[in-house]
């Protein structure tokens, strides 16, 4: 580990430092990457889980809950796929320079909204103003 690892443990961003500078941009970078690593391992575990499930039920009831339980774990694996696309999609983004800039207006997002949603590519206020947006075309 380098000098910047730990620091990083107890590191918290906050609004009185430069936005987006080394210590911000690798705050978010390693939170995603750790982001990430668990959400393969658990996949993983998930992939060997069900290869090594696959034992003949002879109960319809007990059959139809386990594939329903199969059924829905699979989705979340899908979701979580998606999600490892944005991860990534936001770790090009600090790459490039670009990580923590709303893509709609271009101002900074607020560091409490990368906090809880590190993949956030909107404001809130572009968010918010999206959703109506949405929501109107959806009603149409």
């Amino acid at each position: 580990m380098n000098g910047m690892d730990i620091d990083l443990e107890e590191y918290v961003p906050h609004a009185k430092e430069d936005f987006m500078g080394t210590r911000q941009k690798e705050f978010f970078r390693k939170r995603l990457m750790d982001w990430k690593s668990d959400i393969l391992r658990e996949s993983h575990e998930t992939v060997c889980t069900l290869q090594n499930d696959t034992r003949s039920v002879p109960d319809i009831a007990d059959r139809a809950s386990e594939e329903t339980d199969r059924s829905i774990e699979l989705r979340t694996r899908d979701r979580q796929r998606k999600l490892i696309l944005k991860i990534e999609s936001a770790l090009r983004r600090i790459d490039e320079g670009e990580y923590g800039y709303c893509e709609h207006t271009g101002e900074p997002i607020n560091l409490k909204r990368l906090m809880a949603r590190p993949t956030a590519t909107l404001s809130l206020e572009a968010q918010e103003w999206h959703e109506r947006k949405e929501k109107v075309y959806r009603e149409d």
